[in-house]
């Protein structure tokens, strides 16, 4: 009689791989997602030549709205936004104005003033590529 052996099978992986490709894409979707960060859903006006702008931690993000307003992502009354602008004391920080293209050219202009009043004048309006 023949003495049999046991054959040593090697682990099957496919299982692992499979999951470290849902965890790949799991990650790669909710980065993107994490992206931006606003506050408001505005309908950007679109450009047809423009350049990009470097997003950074620094920067001041204003968001305008028909009826709303958002600062660094927090909704606030148009009124209130004066107080927030007064506490810059970078007067050259960056500020990216997101401006909704059905919003009145009157609060555009309400909050220029307000920008200009407390010498914030280092403004880029964005839009949709």
């Amino acid at each position: 009689m023949r003495k049999r052996t046991r054959e040593v099978l090697p682990p099957d992986i496919t299982p692992m791989i499979d999951v470290v490709f849902l965890l790949l894409i799991f990650f790669m979707t909710s980065t993107v997602f994490k992206k931006d960060e606003l506050a408001l859903l505005l309908n950007l006006p679109k450009a047809s030549k423009g350049e990009s702008v470097e997003t950074k931690k620094e920067n001041i993000y204003i968001e305008l709205s028909e009826k709303e307003i958002a600062y660094n992502g927090a909704k606030m009354p148009l009124e209130q936004i004066d107080s927030k602008l007064k506490d810059v004391t970078k007067k050259d920080t960056p500020i990216e104005l997101r401006v909704d293209k059905n919003v009145r050219y009157e609060r555009v202009v309400i909050l220029l003033d307000k920008l200009k009043a407390n010498n914030l004048a280092n403004i880029s309006l964005i839009t949709e590529n």
